[in-house]
């Protein structure tokens, strides 16, 4: 996890926010921290609970160095309770969410709050979240349950309704990019890196940027082989099956849309039609991700689909 310390110029507002609320002895007892995936919503739930047990001056909470922020940071804390799915099934079940609200109710260990962090809180399944808002209407005195969504939509809208929504707004790729350059390696490519990963900039800094490019631009080539019509498909599947199967198609997916720009910009309306077909394949093999289905084979149609098309596609296409 980043240092809790690190400036991130789209979370600011939020942290402005919540500072007051907590000098103003108003927080509420309930928040929903609504932030697409890997843009700090987690990173902010973490930064609100070691503020209530930071060792430091109030104004300057967190410091995120001292024994309790360390704590919190490791999921050590013994007054802040983190809720995760379940790695089996995937989701968060009513018997963590009944261990929670038992914890919840017995006397913090400190002399800070106890906290909750549920997160992602779209995982929460239809009996846990009922069980969960028994909690948020009787909350226990002197408590703080924090809820992270990337999906706020999919939680009961009575939930949504009994917490405080902190919205992080969407950055722009340009602060995206600008801050990771400022974060480490300013020489890598961070528009290719999140246009393979998504607009995910706490992400892009736990993976390897290079080699992230060195797989898009090797993807590319290789669509580019098949613009005209030398790629051998069946090869090429058996290679990106092993692994990275994700990436290929996020790779697949940003040139694509690459390709259906410049042929607007160019006004190539019969390639743009060809190109067109090549997003139902794509989505479909986007749904197979997660899925036991092979690969290989599942890649080995989707590249003979850019075969079949690709041929008179416009120049090459980068982020």
């Amino acid at each position: 996890m980043l240092p809790l310390t690190t400036p991130i110029p789209w979370l600011a507002p939020a942290q402005a926010q919540l500072r007051e609320a907590i000098a103003q002895d108003r927080l509420s007892h309930a928040l929903l921290i609504t932030a697409s995936p890997g843009q700090g919503g987690e990173w902010l739930a973490y930064w609100l609970a070691a503020s209530f047990h930071c060792e430091q001056t109030l104004e300057h909470r967190p410091c995120g160095s001292c024994r309790s922020c360390r704590r919190v940071i490791a999921d050590e804390q013994p007054d802040c309770l983190v809720l995760r799915p379940i790695e089996e099934s995937k989701e968060i079940r009513v018997d963590q969410v009944r261990d929670l609200t038992a914890e919840l109710s017995l006397t913090a260990y400190g002399a800070g709050r106890k906290v909750a962090i549920v997160s992602p809180a779209e995982k929460l399944n239809r009996a846990a979240a009922n069980a969960l808002l028994k909690t948020l209407e009787e909350p226990t005195r002197g408590s703080v349950l924090i809820l992270v969504s990337g999906e706020a939509k999919r939680l009961p809208p009575t939930v949504q309704s009994r917490c405080t929504r902190i919205r992080i707004a969407p950055p722009t790729e340009t602060s995206l990019v600008q801050w990771l350059q400022s974060q480490c390696d300013d020489s890598i490519d961070w528009r290719r890196v999140l246009a393979v990963i998504g607009a995910n900039p706490l992400a892009a800094l736990e993976v390897d940027a290079a080699a992230i490019v060195a797989l898009y631009d090797e993807t590319v080539r290789s669509l580019e082989r098949a613009r005209s019509g030398t790629l051998d498909a069946i090869e090429t599947a058996e290679i990106w099956g092993k692994d990275a199967y994700g990436l290929r198609i996020a790779c697949m997916e940003h040139w694509l849309l690459q390709q259906l720009r410049q042929c607007v910009a160019t006004d190539q309306k019969e390639v743009a039609a060809r190109l067109f077909e090549l997003q139902e394949p794509l989505r479909e093999a986007r749904q197979w991700i997660d899925s036991p289905i092979n690969k290989s084979l599942a890649l080995e149609r989707l590249l003979w689909s850019f075969n079949s098309v690709g041929a008179g596609a416009p120049s090459r296409g980068r982020a």
